[in-house]
């Protein structure tokens, strides 16, 4: 029996991080210009720099993720098993492809290259 493989990419890693710190860059610029402080360009530092150093740490475990069809189940990282049967909802979400079971359990298929191609092969799958 062959299995469909779903691993994280590292390109939707890396552009989801930089829209990540374009949005944390302009929050804390706002912010500081609200509460008026006279530096607010160190708003465009900090918000860059937590979002690396937050990829940077978290870029090993998030791209070894690899979801996968195995028959009649969904597996993911951690153990993680879904039967198809049970699956309710699937959609995207940029890079993300959440899935969401009849009992309304969500999960997050993470950083995905294609998450069209992704939802469509889960839902052929389920078919």
């Amino acid at each position: 029996m062959s299995m469909t493989h779903f691993p994280a990419d590292r390109t939707a890693y890396v552009r989801a991080h930089l829209w990540l710190a374009l949005g944390a860059m302009a929050g804390a610029t706002l912010i500081l210009w609200l509460i008026g402080n006279p530096y607010v360009w160190t708003g465009l530092v900090a918000g860059a720099g937590a979002i690396a150093l937050r990829g940077f740490y978290l870029a090993s475990e998030e791209l070894a993720a690899v979801w996968a069809i195995e028959g009649h189940d969904l597996t993911g990282p951690g153990g993680q098993r879904i039967s198809l049967a049970r699956i309710e909802t699937i959609r995207t979400i940029g890079s993300f492809v959440q899935v969401i079971t009849r009992d309304g359990h969500k999960y997050l298929i993470k950083y995905q290259a294609d998450p069209q191609a992704t939802m469509t092969a889960i839902e052929r799958a389920r078919a």
